[in-house]
């Protein structure tokens, strides 16, 4: 019996209102159009500290990035919506990634990223869209064992992107960044052969 490729859909940045949390979700519609199953988390609701070999050697792996761990392993694929933070990703994305990366219990450091699939996209009210962010996130999910969707989007101006409702203003570009979620149920379905 096929089940629906499961998804965790989450954004780079903990801003009220962010840009990237906006968009993201954009791209779970499409998600969920296709058939898949989204959990969308706000970063904001689970707080860690920097990482810290020395914490991290005395009081373990901390309850909030244990869970997005174990959230990330429990689902197929990412949708992942980076701000863009002097030229690479932001600082929040980054310390979650590497919490996320760290091995705990039997699982190795890995296991929340290898065999998975991301979509990445990104905003800004720059002209570029945080377009430069988006080459060092796909580096950094590659080498831990992602397939990273070579589609991908950069919303620029994205003050004058997003209407009232949260929604992109543009019906082109909306439908761009549905397909995007689309695209990546779609793949997941296929190589995870879920009918």
């Amino acid at each position: 019996m096929s089940r629906a490729p499961k998804i965790l859909a989450f954004s780079g940045s903990a801003r009220t209102g962010s840009f990237n949390k906006l968009l993201v979700q954009v791209a779970a519609v499409g998600a969920r159009d296709a058939g898949a199953e989204v959990t969308y988390v706000d970063l904001r609701d689970l707080p860690m500290p920097l990482y810290d070999g020395d914490l991290e050697e005395c009081d373990g792996m901390p309850a909030n990035a244990q869970t997005f761990r174990e959230l990330m392993i429990e689902h197929d694929g990412f949708l992942i919506s980076s701000p863009e933070n002097n030229r690479s990703i932001s600082s929040l994305l980054k310390n979650t990634i590497d919490w996320a990366s760290r091995k705990f219990r039997d699982l190795p450091g890995n296991a929340a990223y290898k065999g998975k699939v991301a979509a990445i996209m990104s905003a800004s009210p720059g002209g570029l869209g945080g377009l430069r962010g988006l080459y060092h996130l796909r580096d950094i999910l590659v080498s831990m064992g992602t397939m990273v969707l070579p589609d991908q989007r950069a919303v620029s101006g994205a003050m004058k992107a997003f209407n009232s409702d949260g929604d992109i203003e543009d019906e082109k570009m909306r439908e761009g960044i549905r397909a995007i979620g689309a695209k990546l149920a779609d793949t997941i379905r296929k190589l995870n052969d879920l009918g």
